[in-house]
C-alpha cells in the first residue's frame, strides 16, 4: 500500500500496542485503530503506540538488513542473499520489492504519526504534558522514519498532515526543506520527551538529542548543509554523554546480552521484541541473516544456539583480517564466532582421511592468517583460513544471535533490536569535532570508545596497559579512521551504508574491499531506485515525480 497510491482510503486502521504488565511497549497486531476511536483518549493512547509498530518492518526486518548492510566494504553477499543489492546489479531497480515494502510502510508509519500530531491538539480530556510528550514521540518517529527516506532516496515527498481521502498528487521536495522539516520534528522532541521513559521502549529526550545530531551530522555532510550543523552535531552528541543516564558498559560484549541484559545503560533507544507469539509478529529476524551453513559440516547440527542459517550476508576479508589489528582489540574475538565446537559427535572424512569427533571437540575453524597445505592437513577438524572463506563458510556475527528460540527451526526472534547506543553518540561527537576542524576535541571520543575496547589483561595492570595501549592521537585521525572505528565498534548494526554515503565514501571504499560490487558499483548507487509504483500511481507519472539518476 502507497501513501499517495490513487483510488484508496488513507486513514489506515492502525495496529494497537498495548502495554504489558512490565510497562514495556509490546505490539497487539488483532486491534484496529477506528477513525473515531482515535480521536478518544483512549485511541490517541493507543494510535501513540501504534506508530512505533511499523519499525518492525525495517529493523529486524530483511529490508533492515540489505539496504544497510549488503554492499559495503564490511559485509558481502552469502549463499542465501538478495545478490542484487551486494552486487550492485541492473536488476537492483524501481521494481525490487524490498525497495518498495520500505517506501510503502514508511508513508504509512509517518501517516500514522500525523494523525496523531493533527489529532491530539483537538482530543478533550487529555492532560497536557501528557499530550505534549505523546505528540513529541509522534514527532520523533517521524523524524526518524523522514530521516531514514532521505538517506535511502534522496528529496522525496514531504507529508506533514493526515491523509484521509484519495491522493493522486505528490513531489519531490527539495533536501533542504526535508532536513527542516526533521530538524523541527526532532527539536520538539526534544524540548518535550523525558529524559527517561515511563514505559520501557518509549522514545526519550536522549533518544531525540541522538537522533538529532545524527541529522545535523548527516546533513553537515550534504548539499543543503548549514554553517553550524557540525557544531550542532557535537554539542547535541555532548549533551547526551555529559548529561543523561547512559553510560558505556565495562564490556563491549555485554551490550548485546539477551534477556534482561537488553535494556542497559549502553541502549538509548531499541525497537521491542518479545517472547508472546500473539504480541510479537514475525519476530525480530536478523540472528538468520548472518550465519554460515555451519550445520552441513562434519561434527555439526543446528542448534538454537548456534543458529539457523540463512546466510544473508557474511563479512569481508577487510572486516575480518584488517579492521581489528590496531590495538589489542577485543571487539574482533567478541563479534565474530571463529571456532566451532563438535555439537554432533560421529566419524567423519575430513581432508581425505577417517576422524572421530566426540562431542566438545574442535569442528570448524577460521584462522585469521593463511595455513600451508601441510598445515590444514595436519587438522582434525574443517579449517579455513582466509583464502578458503567462501559465501557458505565465514564467521557467525555474534550480535544478533537468539539462543532463546524456543526450536532450532523458529524464526521469530524474541531479542529487542538497538537501534541507537552511547558509543555510536561517541563516534557521532568525534566527527562532528573533526569535520568542524577541531580533530583535538574529537580526539577523547574516539579514545574512550577504543578503551573500552582493548582486551582484557591477565591483571588489572595488563588491561590498563592494554587501555593506553588503544588509545590514538591527533595524527592518527581522519574521516577514513572514524569509518574503520565506526566498523569496529557498529559491525551489522544496520548503519554502515549510510556512514559510507554521508561520507562520500561508498564507491572508494566498496571498490577497495568487496569484491563482488566492485564491477557494478556507479556514481548513482549513492541512492536507491524510487519505486516505480510510486511513480505510475502519481498524476503526471515521472515528470511529476522523477526517478533517481541512472535507474530505469
Amino acid at each position: 500500500m502507497n501513501i499517495m497510491q490513487k483510488k484508496v482510503i488513507y486513514f489506515i486502521g492502525i495496529a494497537v500496542i498495548c502495554l504489558s504488565c512490565h510497562k514495556e511497549l509490546n505490539e497487539d497486531a488483532r486491534s484496529q485503530v477506528t477513525d473515531n476511536y482515535l480521536s478518544t483518549p483512549e485511541g490517541f493512547e493507543s494510535g501513540v503506540n501504534a506508530a512505533y509498530s511499523f519499525l518492525r518492518n525495517y529493523y529486524g526486518n530483511a529490508a533492515g538488513t540489505f539496504l544497510t548492510e549488503a554492499g559495503t566494504d564490511t559485509y558481502t553477499i552469502a549463499i542465501g542473499g538478495d545478490r542484487d543489492f551486494n552486487n550492485y546489479s541492473p536488476n537492483l531497480g524501481p521494481t525490487k520489492s524490498l525497495i518498495t515494502s520500505t517506501w510503502n510502510n514508511f508513508y504509512i508509519a509517518i501517516n500514522a504519526c500525523n494523525a496523531v500530531i493533527s489529532r491530539g491538539p483537538g482530543i478533550p480530556g487529555l492532560d497536557e504534558e501528557l499530550r505534549n510528550r505523546r505528540v513529541a514521540e509522534a514527532r520523533f518517529l517521524r523524524g526518524l522514519y523522514y530521516f531514514i527516506l532521505v538517506q535511502t532516496f534522496g528529496p522525496v515527498h514531504l507529508s506533514l498532515e493526515e491523509t484521509q481521502g484519495v491522493v493522486t498528487t505528490a513531489q519531490r521536495v527539495p533536501l533542504a526543506t526535508i532536513y527542516e522539516a526533521i530538524v523541527a520534528d526532532l527539536s520538539y522532541a526534544v524540548d518535550n520527551l523525558l529524559p527517561v521513559a515511563d514505559q520501557y521502549g518509549r522514545a526519550t529526550k536522549p533518544a531525540a538529542q541522538h537522533l538529532l545530531a545524527k541529522v545535523y551530522l548527516t546533513r553537515g555532510w550534504s548539499e543543503a548543509k548549514a554553517p553550524d550543523d557540525f557544531a550542532n552535531a557535537a554539542l547535541l552528541a555532548e549533551q547526551v554523554i555529559n548529561d543523561s543516564k547512559h553510560q558505556l558498559l565495562e564490556d563491549f560484549a555485554s551490550v548485546f546480552a539477551i534477556g534482561t541484559g537488553e535494556q542497559n545503560d549502553e541502549v538509548i533507544f531499541s525497537v521491542q521484541y518479545g517472547q508472546n507469539v500473539l504480541t510479537n509478529g514475525a519476530g525480530n529476524q536478523t540472528h538468520l541473516h548472518f550465519v554460515p551453513k555451519y550445520d552441513i559440516l562434519p561434527g555439526m547440527k543446528r542448534d538454537v544456539e548456534l543458529g539457523r542459517p540463512f546466510s544473508y550476508l557474511r563479512p569481508t576479508d577487510f572486516s575480518l583480517n584488517e579492521l581489528y589489528k590496531l590495538g589489542p582489540d577485543a571487539r574482533e574475538e567478541k563479534t565474530f564466532i571463529r571456532l566451532y565446537r563438535t555439537n554432533n559427535p560421529g566419524t567423519y572424512t575430513i581432508h581425505g582421511r577417517q576422524v572421530t569427533l566426540q562431542m566438545g571437540d574442535t569442528a570448524i575453524f577460521f584462522p585469521k592468517t593463511e595455513l600451508t597445505p601441510e598445515e590444514v592437513l595436519a587438522t582434525n577438524y574443517s579449517v579455513f583460513p582466509p583464502s578458503k572463506v567462501d559465501e557458505g563458510n565465514f564467521p557467525t556475527l555474534r550480535k544478533h544471535l537468539d539462543p532463546n528460540r524456543p526450536d532450532l527451526n523458529y524464526e521469530a526472534g524474541s531479542r529487542d533490536f538497538i537501534v541507537m547506543r552511547l558509543a555510536e553518540t561517541y563516534l557521532i561527537a568525534a566527527e562532528a569535532y573533526l569535520m568542524a576542524g577541531q580533530p583535538e576535541k574529537a580526539l577523547p571520543f574516539i579514545n574512550a570508545v577504543r578503551r573500552r575496547a582493548a582486551a582484557w589483561g591477565k591483571n588489572p595492570e595488563e588491561t590498563a596497559s592494554n587501555k593506553v595501549a588503544m588509545e590514538v592521537g591527533v595524527s592518527d585521525l581522519s574521516i577514513d579512521f572514524i569509518l574503520d572505528e565506526r566498523g569496529r565498534e557498529l559491525s551489522g548494526e544496520c548503519l554502515r551504508w549510510f556512514d559510507l554515503t554521508r561520507t562520500g565514501k561508498l564507491l572508494q571504499r566498496v571498490k577497495a574491499h568487496n569484491e563482488l560490487a566492485a564491477a557494478n558499483i556507479k556514481e548513482y548507487h549513492v541512492l536507491r531506485p524510487i519505486p516505480q509504483s510510486q511513480i505510475d500511481r502519481t498524476d503526471g507519472g515521472n515528470a511529476a515525480f522523477p526517478q533517481n539518476e541512472g535507474y530505469q
